[in-house]
């Protein structure tokens, strides 16, 4: 399966925390190598790099959070982990939030490569001819915010979008690249894939 979709488990009245465990390693986007924005980008690009870098800033099962860089048309934005990067294991291995709220879907497709420049790309079916839009990210709400604090990396309760290593038959990678999906509508400076931010599911010490 190309992207298992988080289901949106939590109770909105869960008031349960999660004491991060890492320091100055995190399992968080690290750097931004590029960002070719497309037409109706511009939000959240003031605030480049650290807007998608960190921890992701969900509004809930309801509504869209607004921590978050509009990617525009067929905009191409490209980051790095460089101290924990992704490594398969059970399950998602990766996990990418965006702003999807009811009624309203900006679609992604997601890839991701050792050095760079091979890049392995999970097919994303923007016209939901299947249902569901499967493979794209963009889709499920994004529940950990640092309010909540719900473990970011946990696909159960994080929300956001879950890939797995394994259907690309891959071990490891270092950096992951968003196409924005140019279907939807780009009017104004906020248009297009909107993304908060990117987690790594496991931790060195988990993966078999």
């Amino acid at each position: 399966m190309g992207c298992a979709s988080v289901t949106e488990t939590v109770d909105s009245g869960d008031t349960s925390t999660y004491e991060p465990p890492w320091g100055e390693m995190d399992p968080f986007a690290d750097a931004v190598v590029s960002f070719e924005p497309g037409e109706g980008a511009g939000f959240g690009q003031d605030s480049l790099p650290a807007i998608v870098l960190g921890a992701p800033e969900g509004g809930g099962a309801w509504g869209g959070g607004s921590d978050v860089l509009s990617l525009g048309n067929q905009g191409v934005i490209v980051l790095e982990f460089s101290d924990i990067v992704l490594q398969d294991g059970p399950g998602a291995d990766l996990l990418v939030f965006e702003n999807p709220f009811p009624g309203w879907l900006e679609l992604g497709a997601v890839a991701v490569s050792e050095n760079g420049e091979v890049w392995h790309e999970w097919p994303c079916d923007s016209s939901d001819e299947a249902g569901g839009y499967p493979g794209c990210a963009g889709v499920a709400s994004v529940l950990a915010n640092s309010e909540n604090r719900f473990d970011p990396t946990d696909p159960v309760v994080a929300g956001g979008d879950a890939y797995d290593l394994a259907d690309l038959g891959l071990s490891t990678a270092r950096f992951v690249r968003i196409i924005d999906s140019g279907t939807s509508d780009y009017a104004g400076t906020s248009g297009g894939f909107d993304l908060d931010a990117l987690a790594v599911v496991h931790w060195p010490d988990q993966v078999p």
